[in-house]
């Protein structure tokens, strides 16, 4: 497994937008993209198979299970239906089928790391909020509990300590997911604080 090809950023170009349920505009990758990702960090040795689905009235929904390495992941995904507008019956639930294991492959495939930058918190990077060097941007919005996610203070922080002990970032990305089930970006400023303090002592 290369692991480092799997979490490297897409180039913009293979960086799609279209419009969220909330109306804002997300990024995302498309499905060929992320199978190419796949290919060249496994070798093509890998596999991808629909675990199990529901047909409901709007909407399928699939459970993917990809294997490769000895490493298996399982992800939901799900596709809306296409209807006829004239009688609102389906189109055909084969091609909707189809783009929710593509949706769930997309999602198992974050799991290693690819295409995990585009994502906040299991949801799709809002590209309209502030831009990166604005204030707004360093500071994301507290939730209820007056935790937010950590700040790029702390995560560059985080990563320059980690260097002077002679750690890797690879080392980082594990040590946190064995701590708090979580990469570098998602954890809270406490779970931050909490660690800068760990790799101080160390």
């Amino acid at each position: 497994m290369n692991r480092e090809l799997l979490e490297k950023p897409f180039e913009k170009t293979f960086i799609k937008q279209r419009k969220g349920y909330n109306g804002n505009i997300l990024d995302y990758v498309e499905g060929p993209t992320v199978i190419q990702r796949l290919n060249d960090a496994f070798d093509g040795q890998w596999t991808f198979e629909v675990v199990r689905h529901q047909i409901l009235d709007n909407e399928i929904v699939v459970l993917g299970k990809f294997t490769a390495d000895g490493i298996t992941k399982m992800q939901y995904g799900a596709s809306q239906i296409t209807k006829s507008k004239e009688d609102n019956t389906p189109i055909c639930i084969g091609d909707d089928m189809k783009a929710a294991a593509t949706d769930a492959l997309k999602k198992t495939a974050t799991l290693l790391g690819v295409g995990l930058r585009l994502y906040r918190n299991d949801s799709p990077l809002v590209t309209n909020l502030p831009k990166p060097e604005s204030k707004a941007a360093e500071e994301p919005e507290k939730p209820a509990n007056g935790n937010g996610r950590l700040t790029n203070k702390q995560l560059s922080c985080i990563f320059a300590i980690a260097k002077n002990k002679g750690m890797q970032n690879k080392d980082i990305k594990a040590l946190t997911i064995e701590q708090f089930n979580k990469q570098p970006e998602f954890l809270t400023k406490s779970e931050a604080s909490a660690l800068i303090k760990e790799l101080s002592q160390k």
